[in-house]
């Protein structure tokens, strides 16, 4: 037995930005937040020249991709100077 919720595709997330700055990442969370946009973040250890610095990819579902970049953008050149923003499907799988 199939139900209706078993058609639908839950994996539309997108890896929106990526940042090394922790003090970037709590403003871009406050942001996202306070517009209700539902996100969650990756972590990825760098290499062994870049220590203590770990890299944190934000994730966003993609009907959110454009308000959530126009927030994050809304921040202010020192903000957006110290992310890269991504775009990309996110590579991981849930099924």
């Amino acid at each position: 037995m199939q139900t209706e919720y078993t058609k639908v595709k839950v994996n539309n997330e997108i890896e929106l930005c990526e940042t090394v700055d922790m003090d970037v990442k709590k403003q871009i969370e406050k942001t996202l937040l306070q517009n209700r946009i539902s996100y969650y973040i990756k972590w990825h250890k760098q290499g062994i020249f870049k220590r203590g610095k770990n890299l944190c990819i934000i994730c966003v579902n993609d009907n959110s991709r454009g308000e959530a970049e126009e927030l994050i953008r809304s921040l202010g050149e020192e903000v957006e100077e110290k992310v890269h923003f991504l775009m990309r499907r996110s590579e991981e799988s849930y099924f």
